[in-house]
């Protein structure tokens, strides 16, 4: 696992009026007691900690996507970009929205896929087939 944070983390306690309140807004969107490490961190710069956790609420919010699907989709960019804090806590997410362990290990799987045919397409360049193209 990943090592100290390179800035030293915003507890709740220490945090000013503005950091507050978005933590408050974190633990009632979240129906939790306590503000996960990422924000912590944010909270350094309080504009960036706002926009952030507005713009993932707003993300992750239902619509046309139900929240598990969304929580997958988290999961598979993170292992893709390799950051282990985002694939540990959307995995935890997406447990606690009811995926099984069959259904990690297939979106896996699929990443691993998609991630080696992406390589191979990339370094070949076939054309674009006419057929997937958009037709109007």
């Amino acid at each position: 696992m990943s090592g100290k944070a390179l800035v030293a983390l915003v507890e709740y306690e220490m945090a000013g009026a503005e950091v507050r309140a978005v933590y408050d807004d974190i633990m009632e969107t979240r129906k939790s007691d306590w503000v996960n490490n990422f924000w912590k961190v944010l909270a350094h710069d309080p504009a960036l900690l706002k926009r952030t956790w507005d713009s993932i609420k707003q993300v992750m919010a239902p619509g046309a996507l139900d929240p598990l699907t969304k929580e997958l989709i988290y999961i598979a960019v993170s292992a893709t970009n390799g950051c282990e804090y985002c694939t540990y806590s959307h995995t935890a997410g997406a447990r606690a929205k009811g995926m099984t362990e069959e259904q990690f290990m297939e979106v896996l799987s699929v990443v691993g896929m998609a991630n080696e045919t992406n390589r191979l397409a990339n370094a070949l360049r076939p054309p674009v087939d006419v057929q997937f193209q958009p037709h109007d």
